[in-house]
């Protein structure tokens, strides 16, 4: 076994021939932006430099977030639903062919939210009606195991990678739940602030920050210890974070102050806000740091910052209520 594998979350999944055959990262013939828009039911496929959508695909009824496998063959669809209809599925889109190959069905386990790609290739997502994180297998298609948060809102979910470790953001209870990815434990719960909702990993995996919408706050979790460092009061209804690669900075979106703050992690503070859309929720950085698309789930359009200068770069006409995002390439 390589030391990346030993590194890897979840050994006994990763080592079995459950994921034994999926495929590392390699390289793509092209970067694109795949987009979710919530009330079309659909995701986008956009050129990021042309900024024009490729395709179109049909996912569940009112998805929410979409992670994307390693090799960027697959994208993995959270379809939450509403509250007269809530979700139960997870949509598998070959992005190559722009076309769904396959549902996952979580059973029991309603309205499917937050949802990322392990190093293994495993699949998590939460399900706010079941207060469950889920590891899924993509290749067979099934729960691999169900986790209980005993949270309310159950939302959003991120992975500690090297200290194996998975971390949910649960509206409702105004906390993080941390978890042992191996034992598939819950380790603690953590008061954030209330509407806990937004979260993400540094770089070096060392600290989870979490947004708190209703508080107004950003709030740092040291992955080793399991325990809130500090909070910084960062806007109105701050509702997504996202570290930019270098690991200096994260940019919050500010759902009720239609923009984007930036908090220098260093020094702790707000240093940069930028007025974009109306209510600006999912964020998505480039791997070269240079560029940040944030969805206005309000205007139907995404708002394209560049990060060296610190201004609008123009915008990127999306779907119905846009939302989740996620990236292609490198």
């Amino acid at each position: 076994m390589s030391s990346h594998s030993k590194r890897s979350l979840t050994l006994a999944v990763a080592c079995t021939a459950t994921l034994a055959c999926v495929a590392a990262p390699g390289d793509v013939s092209a970067q694109r932006l795949v987009v979710v828009n919530k009330s079309a039911s659909t995701i986008s496929v956009v050129d990021p430099v042309g900024r024009t959508e490729l395709a179109t695909v049909p996912t569940g009824f009112a998805p929410h977030e979409v992670a994307v496998s390693r090799d960027g063959q697959f994208a993995y669809v959270s379809d939450y639903g509403t509250g007269p209809q809530p979700g139960n599925t997870v949509t598998v889109i070959d992005l190559e062919s722009a076309t769904v190959v396959g549902t996952i069905d979580l059973g029991t386990h309603t309205r499917p939210h937050g949802i990322t790609v392990a190093a293994d290739g495993s699949v998590w997502v939460t399900t706010e009606g079941s207060q469950h994180v889920l590891q899924l297998d993509p290749v067979r298609r099934a729960i691999v195991r169900a986790i209980r948060t005993g949270q309310q809102g159950t939302h959003m979910v991120a992975i500690a990678e090297a200290a194996r470790r998975v971390f949910t953001a649960n509206i409702g209870s105004g906390t993080a739940t941390a978890i042992d990815a191996v034992e598939g434990t819950v380790i603690a719960q953590l008061e954030t602030g209330a509407g806990a909702e937004g979260i993400d990993v540094s770089p070096d995996g060392s600290t989870v920050y979490v947004t708190n919408r209703s508080a107004g706050t950003l709030s740092a979790v040291d992955v080793a210890t399991a325990r809130v460092v500090r909070s910084l009061e960062v806007g109105a209804f701050p509702i997504r974070v996202k570290v930019r690669p270098d690991g200096r900075e994260a940019l919050v979106s500010n759902a009720q102050g239609n923009e984007v703050a930036a908090v220098d992690l260093s020094r702790w503070e707000v240093v940069r806000r930028l007025a974009v859309g109306a209510v600006p929720v999912g964020i998505l950085i480039t791997p070269d740091n240079r560029t940040a698309f944030v969805a206005n789930t309000s205007d139907d359009k995404i708002s394209v910052i560049d990060l060296v200068e610190w201004r609008l770069d123009g915008e990127i006409v999306a779907g119905d209520e846009p939302d989740g995002m996620a990236w292609v390439g490198g």
